[in-house]
């Protein structure tokens, strides 16, 4: 039995040289083995510099070491599909970034391939690892506000740069992909579901071609929700603006830094129960810096060695591309879009 699990990381994006790379050198059952990059000299400068045993020149190299255990997906998210898929037949664990992928169906074939191959593979949204989630999770399972009517996600970022590859449409860039998977995911997990129907507008950046503010109504029923994502708009600081409330039956749940923390950053639940006044909070929960990256790997570094921990199937993924979807078809046509329902219960 290995003591930690080996980690092969695909590419050399700024997400894994800043983030994940140091988080698997962070956490205790995890190590960071290889890195492949298509620069060669790149990999091989990476490797030193973060104390990867080997440097790989191509990504099928990579999947051939029989010492590497799981892999880090951090493309760009049309090379998502194939590089998941590749791992899983190449016997690999696989994390990918988010948008797990660009459709349902391949979402849809990589849950073929998962149950066919016996590999583990998850969406890598790190904020569902941060404590304040499993704080959310028991406000919202005891009812401390109320059965949930209602919840706002907001996410906004300035990402200007004409080769960031969010502005790329061919990449699966926009606004949507981006910003809108985090509260696309965040929403299905507080009701438990996705939702049965859809409306939605998107407005279009004239150059890029991508979605670059997208607002939708997600209609759960009883419940309602409200999404607003913008990629041309609030800061332009090393973290979006966001924002999650979440609307009880007798008051309500606000989170100031609910998503991505690109570094670790104090962050709050504010309650409003049936005494409050406005926006005015009558109890605080309070959380001290963390870094969710490294929790992260360190929960799935243990779920592949075979604890009991938490885990997220890519059945969420998927029933967040059924939404994107919906959101895309019901902004080409004005209508409400409906979706096929898959129960989420219980993955919150």
């Amino acid at each position: 039995m290995i003591q930690q699990v080996r980690w092969g990381v695909l590419g050399a994006a700024s997400i894994a040289i800043q983030r994940t790379m140091p988080a698997i050198n962070e956490a205790p059952s995890a190590t960071l083995h290889a890195i492949a990059s298509r620069d060669g000299t790149k990999a091989v400068a990476l490797a030193a510099q973060l104390g990867a045993a080997r440097a790989y020149a191509c990504y099928e190299e990579l999947l051939t070491d029989p010492e590497v255990d799981a892999v880090y997906v951090p493309l760009p998210n049309q090379l998502h599909f194939e590089w998941s898929l590749r791992a899983m037949e190449a016997g690999k664990h696989v994390l990918c970034e988010k948008p797990l992928c660009l459709t349902s169906h391949e979402v849809q074939r990589l849950c073929a391939a998962r149950d066919r191959t016996g590999m583990q593979i998850e969406e890598a949204f790190g904020y569902r690892n941060h404590p304040q989630w499993d704080r959310l999770r028991e406000l919202i399972a005891t009812e401390q506000v109320g059965p949930i009517r209602a919840a706002h996600a907001t996410l906004a970022k300035q990402f200007l740069d004409p080769a960031d590859v969010r502005n790329n449409a061919a990449a699966g860039g926009g606004a949507l992909y981006d910003l809108g998977s985090y509260s696309i995911n965040a929403l299905n997990l507080i009701f438990g579901r996705a939702p049965d129907r859809v409306v939605a507008a998107l407005e279009h950046d004239p150059q890029f071609r991508i979605d670059r503010l997208s607002s939708a109504l997600l209609d759960y029923g009883a419940a309602h929700a409200t999404l607003t994502v913008a990629s041309q708009a609030g800061p332009a600081a090393w973290a979006t603006h966001q924002q999650l409330t979440v609307l009880g039956a007798r008051g309500w749940l606000r989170l100031n830094f609910p998503f991505a923390q690109a570094r670790p950053t104090p962050c709050v639940i504010e309650v409003g129960d049936e005494t409050s006044v406005g926006a005015i909070a009558t109890s605080v929960h309070e959380f001290t810096p963390v870094n969710q990256y490294a929790l992260q790997i360190e929960r799935f570094s243990r779920r592949v060695l075979g604890a009991t921990v938490r885990a997220w199937p890519i059945e969420d993924a998927l029933q967040t591309l059924h939404t994107i979807e919906a959101i895309l078809a019901s902004a080409r046509s004005g209508m409400w879009q409906t979706l096929t329902r898959l129960d989420l219960k219980d993955r919150l």
